[in-house]
C-alpha cells in the first residue's frame, strides 16, 4: 500500500511538472511554427514556378524578335547579291559595280564588302577596292562552280590573305547568256553585324544570341560583350521554344535556349537567357520569404520564451542559491582576469603587515607561475617577494586604509609574464581586498598601431603630413636654439600619372612604395622622408651646412635613385622627380614659410623641364603671382568673349584662327582645324600651351572648349551656306572635356543650335587621353560616331596605346605628330616612324594626315609614301575665317589657260 502511494505521488509530481507552463507552452508552440514553414515553402514553390514560366516566355519573345531581325538583314543581303548578279549579267563584271555605285545601290562599305569573282575564281571588282585575290579554292566559290544551285550560300566565318579579319561570305552563282557558270557575286559581312541586336537590358550579362549554320558550326555568337564564331553547337538538343535550361556553347552556362530555322537560308537563329540571371529575382524573393519565416519563428520563440521564463521563475527559486554558487565558480574559472581574494594579516599591535590569499582562480597560475591549490592559504609576501618594491603593497595598504579602489598598469619584469603589459585593479572588501589582474598586451599593441597609423602614410609607412609638420616644427626650434641650419625639399614625381592611369592604381601604389624605399636609402638616420599625398614627398634634413652646394651630392643621389627603372608586373616603368629645396634660416624662419617656398621651388623645377632640383630664390614667388594674374586675366577674357567679341579678336578676348587641311593627291582644301588664340591687353599674344595648361588645371577648359566648339560649328555653317563646301571643321577636345559626363549632350546641342551637319564636324583627341580609361573612352567615342561625327587621334605615336586598343577605337583618321615630321627629310628614324604610321593607318582603313609640314621635301616624302593629307605652314599658317573664305573661293574658280 505504501509503495503504491509513493509511486502515485511521483507520477502526480511528474505530470504536474509536465503541465507547467514553461514545459507545455513550448510543445504547443511547435504547431504554429510548423505551419509557418509549410506556408513559406509553399509560397517559394509558387514563386519558382512563376519565375520559370516568365523565363520561358522571355526566351520565346527574344528568339522571335531576333528571328525577325535576322530575316530582314539576310533578305537585304540576298537582295544585294541578286542586284550584283543582275548587274554583272547586264553590264559585265568590270562595269557592274561602277554602274551600281552610280545608282547608289551598293551597300555601305563600312559594313559590307561587295565583290565579283569570274569563273576562274579571281576577284575582278570589289567595293571598297582591294588587291587582286584568287578564291578558286574557297568553299563559297566551289559550291557554285561545281553545282547548279540557285540558292545563296553562307560560308563559315573565315579570313583570307588580303583581309585577315574574319567575315561571313554570302554568295550567289552568276551565269552567262548561255546558262553556263560565269562567276559568283559575294557580300562579306563582319560577324558582329549579326549580333548587334544584343540588348543587355533584356539579355543580361550572360545572354546569348547567334547564327548557326545547318552544319552545326557557329557563324556568329555573342555572350555579353564578347563576339565569337567557329564553335560547334548541338542544335539537335535545342527546341524551338525554351523548356528547360541546359549548358550551351561557348561557355557551358545553363540557359533557356530557343532556335528558329531561317527560311531560304542554311542558317538557324539561336538565343538563350542565362538561368542564373533569369532566376535571380526568384532567389531574392526566396531569401525574403525565408527571412520573414525566420523572423516570425524567432518572434514566436521569443514570446514563448518570455512566458516560459516567467513561469520558470517559480520553479527555479529553490535552486537559485546552488546555481549561484556554481555560476560564480564557473565565471571565475572562465574569466580572462586573474583574481585574488585577500584577507588582511595584522601584527600584535593591530597593524596590517601582509595579506593572505583566501581564494583565487586558474588564471592566477599564469600570472604567478604557482598552482592555485598552492596559492590558497599563503601570504603574498611568500608568494611574491617583489610585491613590496613594485608598488603593489603600497596600493593594497592605501585601499584597506582609505577604502578607495586603485587601478594601475605596468610592464612585468619577472617570470612568467616578463615583458607583458598587465593591469591590476584593487577594491576594498570587509577584512581585506580583492585584486584582479588582466593581460592588456594586445590592447597596448593595438594602441601603438593606432598611434602609428595616425602619424604615418598607410601605403608607404612614411610619416604623413601631420608628423612631417611636427618634426619640422621641432627641427626649426632646435636650429633656432643651437644656431644651426636645416634643409627642406619638396619632391614631385614626373610621369607618375601616366603610369597610374595606363597600368592601374595597383601599379601606381607599388611604384610609390619602391620610390619611397629608394629615397629613404639615400638619407641619414636622423633625416625624415615623408609623403604629403599622391606622388608628393617631403625630405627634412636637419643639421646641414649653411652652403646650398653642400646638399648637391645627396639631392643628385636621390634624383638618380628615383629615375632607375622599376619592374612592375614584368613591365619596366620609369619616372623622374622635380625637387624644390629651401634652407633655414636663409629662405624662411618659420615652418609655414619654408613649406610655401619649397613648393614654389618645386614648381619652378617642373617649369624648367622636370627631372631636376632647384634651390629657392625670391623670384619664384613672383612667378607664382604671375601665374595667378594670368589665370585672372583668362577668366576676364572669357567673360568678355562670351559677351560678344569681333572675329578679329580685340585685346583681352579669345578668338579662333583656322589652318587649312589639304589633300596631298589633289592639293585641294577639304577641311580646317579651329585653333584658339588669346591677345592679352598688356602682354600681347599669349602662346596657347601657356594658357591652355592653366585652363586645364583650373577647370576653365570645359567652358572655353564649349565656346570653341560652338564658334567653329557656327563658322562652318556659314561656309556651307555660302556654297564653299563640302568642308570639315576639326575641334580639339581636352582631357577634362572628354571626361566631362555631359560631353556628348553638349556637342549634340551645339550641332542642333548651329544647324551644322554632324558629318561636317571632326573631333581630335590625343592618344594619351584615350589610354586614361580605355573602356570609357571607347564607349564615349562610339556614342559620337553613332551621331555621325568623325573622330581623329591627334599626336599619334607620342602616347602608350597598344595596337589592340587602337583597333577598338571607332576613329577615321590618324594624325602624325609634328615631332616626327620636323626632321622627316633628314632623319631615318622619323622616316621609319612616319612610314609605319601610314601603313598602319591604311591597313586599318583609316586616313592619315601629317601636321607641321613646312618644307617641300617633307611634302614630297609624304606624297611619295601615300600619306593622304597634310597640314602646316608650307600651305598656310593659321588664318582668320576671312582668309579661309578667300582660299575656298579661289579653289572654286576654274583654272585659267596654261
Amino acid at each position: 500500500m505504501m509503495d503504491n502511494t509513493l509511486k502515485a505521488r511521483r507520477l502526480s509530481r511528474r505530470l504536474g511538472r509536465a503541465l507547467e507552463t514553461y514545459i507545455a507552452l513550448p510543445l504547443f508552440a511547435l504547431l504554429p511554427l510548423i505551419a509557418i514553414w509549410i506556408a513559406t515553402f509553399h509560397f517559394i514553390a509558387v514563386e519558382r514556378e512563376g519565375a520559370i514560366a516568365t523565363a520561358r516566355d522571355e526566351a520565346r519573345e527574344q528568339v522571335d524578335t531576333y528571328e525577325a531581325q535576322m530575316v530582314r538583314s539576310l533578305t537585304a543581303i540576298d537582295q544585294t547579291l541578286k542586284v550584283l548578279k543582275y548587274a554583272v549579267e547586264q553590264h559585265g563584271p568590270a562595269g557592274a559595280l561602277d554602274k551600281l555605285r552610280g545608282q547608289g545601290l551598293l551597300p555601305p562599305s563600312l559594313v559590307f564588302v561587295a565583290a565579283i569573282a569570274d569563273r576562274d575564281g579571281h576577284i575582278v571588282a570589289s567595293n571598297p577596292a582591294s588587291p587582286p585575290q584568287d578564291i578558286g579554292a574557297e568553299r563559297y566559290f566551289t559550291v557554285h562552280r561545281d553545282g547548279e544551285t540557285g540558292a545563296p550560300f553562307v560560308s563559315e566565318t573565315i579570313g583570307d590573305r588580303v583581309k585577315p579579319e574574319h567575315h561571313l561570305h554570302f554568295t550567289r552563282r552568276i551565269d552567262d547568256a548561255a546558262g553556263n557558270f560565269a562567276g559568283v557575286a559575294i557580300v562579306e559581312v563582319d560577324p558582329a553585324y549579326f549580333t548587334s541586336a544584343y540588348e543587355r537590358s533584356r539579355a543580361g550579362e550572360h545572354g546569348l544570341i547567334g547564327l548557326i549554320g545547318n552544319d552545326g558550326v557557329a557563324r556568329a555568337l555573342r555572350v555579353g560583350d564578347k563576339v565569337s564564331w567557329g564553335q560547334r553547337v548541338a542544335l539537335e538538343r535545342m527546341h524551338d521554344d525554351a523548356i528547360e535550361p541546359y549548358p550551351t556553347a561557348p561557355d557551358g552556362v545553363p540557359r533557356y535556349a530557343s532556335v528558329r530555322h531561317l527560311h531560304g537560308f542554311p542558317l538557324t537563329a539561336v538565343t538563350g537567357l542565362a538561368e542564373s540571371e533569369e532566376m535571380a529575382q526568384y532567389h531574392r524573393r526566396r531569401g525574403n520569404y525565408i527571412v520573414a519565416a525566420v523572423a516570425a519563428s524567432v518572434l514566436l520563440i521569443v514570446v514563448v520564451g518570455l512566458v516560459s521564463a516567467w513561469s520558470w521563475q517559480l520553479s527555479k527559486a529553490r535552486r537559485r542559491e546552488r546555481r549561484a554558487q556554481e555560476t560564480y565558480a564557473a565565471a571565475s574559472e572562465a574569466s580572462l582576469d586573474a583574481f585574488f581574494v585577500l584577507r588582511s594579516v595584522f601584527d600584535a599591535d593591530g597593524k596590517v603587515v601582509d595579506f593572505l590569499v583566501e581564494e583565487t582562480n586558474s588564471r592566477a597560475e599564469q600570472v604567478t607561475g604557482v598552482p592555485k591549490e598552492q596559492l590558497r592559504g599563503r601570504l603574498l609576501g611568500e608568494l611574491l617577494p617583489y610585491y613590496r618594491v613594485n608598488g603593489m603593497y603600497d596600493e593594497l595598504m592605501r585601499v584597506v586604509t582609505d577604502g578607495q579602489a586603485v587601478e594601475t598598469e605596468w610592464q612585468a619584469a619577472n617570470s612568467p609574464a616578463v615583458g607583458r603589459w598587465l593591469q591590476r585593479q584593487i577594491v576594498p572588501v570587509e577584512g581585506g581586498a580583492v585584486a584582479t589582474v588582466r593581460d592588456i598586451t594586445e590592447r597596448k599593441l593595438a594602441e601603438e598601431r593606432i598611434r602609428h597609423l595616425a602619424h604615418h602614410d598607410e601605403l608607404t609607412g612614411l610619416p604623413n603630413r601631420s608628423l612631417i609638420r611636427d618634426r619640422l616644427d621641432q627641427a626649426v626650434l632646435n636650429a633656432q636654439r643651437n644656431g644651426k641650419h636645416l634643409a627642406l625639399a619638396f619632391v614631385d614625381l614626373d610621369g607618375f600619372k601616366l603610369v597610374n592611369d595606363g597600368l592601374g592604381h595597383n601599379a601606381g601604389d607599388e611604384l610609390l612604395k619602391v620610390v619611397g624605399r629608394r629615397m629613404g636609402a639615400c638619407l641619414r638616420r636622423n633625416d625624415t622622408l615623408g609623403r604629403l599625398g599622391g606622388d608628393e614627398f617631403v625630405i627634412l634634413l636637419p643639421d646641414v651646412p649653411g652652403e646650398a652646394l653642400a646638399l648637391t651630392p645627396v639631392l643628385e643621389k636621390i634624383r638618380q635613385a628615383v629615375t632607375e627603372p622599376v619592374l612592375i608586373d614584368d613591365q619596366a616603368v620609369q619616372v623622374s622627380c622635380s625637387m624644390g629645396v629651401v634652407m633655414y634660416p636663409r629662405d624662411g624662419e618659420d615652418p609655414k614659410t619654408l613649406m610655401m617656398n619649397a613648393d614654389a621651388a618645386m614648381y619652378r623645377a617642373k617649369d624648367l623641364g622636370s627631372n631636376n632640383f632647384q634651390f629657392y630664390t625670391r623670384e619664384m614667388n613672383a612667378s607664382v603671382e604671375e601665374k595667378l594674374m594670368l589665370l585672372e586675366g583668362m577668366r576676364k577674357a572669357f567673360d568678355a568673349t562670351q559677351s560678344g567679341a569681333p572675329a578679329a579678336g580685340p585685346a583681352g578676348h579669345f578668338f579662333l584662327m583656322y589652318q587649312p587641311k589639304v589633300d596631298l593627291r589633289t592639293g585641294r582644301i577639304f577641311g580646317v582645324e579651329a585653333l584658339i588664340r588669346w591677345r592679352h591687353p598688356e602682354h600681347g599674344m599669349v602662346p596657347p600651351p601657356r594658357f591652355i595648361c592653366l585652363a586645364e588645371e583650373s577647370g576653365l577648359i570645359v567652358a572655353i572648349g564649349e565656346w570653341v566648339l560652338r564658334t567653329a560649328c557656327r563658322q562652318a555653317r556659314l561656309w556651307l551656306d555660302a556654297g564653299l563646301g563640302p568642308l570639315t571643321v576639326s575641334v580639339n577636345v581636352s582631357a577634362r572635356q572628354f571626361e566631362e559626363k555631359h560631353l556628348v549632350e553638349r556637342i549634340a546641342v551645339a550641332l542642333r543650335d548651329t544647324g551644322l551637319p554632324p558629318g561636317a564636324l571632326e573631333l581630335e583627341v590625343t592618344e594619351s587621353l584615350l589610354m586614361r580609361d580605355q573602356n570609357q573612352a571607347i564607349e564615349r567615342m562610339r556614342e559620337l560616331k553613332d551621331m555621325g561625327i568623325s573622330l581623329s587621334i591627334d599626336d599619334f605615336g607620342t602616347g602608350y596605346s597598344s595596337l589592340s586598343a587602337l583597333k577598338s577605337f571607332p576613329i577615321s583618321t590618324l594624325k602624325i605628330d609634328k615631332s616626327f615630321v620636323r626632321d622627316l627629310a633628314t632623319s631615318a628614324d622619323d622616316q621609319a616612324i612616319a612610314l609605319a604610321v601610314i601603313s598602319l593607318g591604311h591597313r586599318l582603313h583609316l586616313r592619315v594626315i601629317a601636321e607641321g609640314v613646312e618644307t617641300e621635301e617633307q611634302r614630297e616624302f609624304l606624297a611619295a609614301n601615300e600619306c593622304d593629307e597634310m597640314q602646316g605652314y608650307l600651305f598656310s599658317p593659321p588664318v582668320p575665317a576671312d582668309g579661309i573664305t578667300a582660299m575656298l573661293q579661289a579653289q572654286l574658280q576654274p583654272a585659267g589657260p596654261a
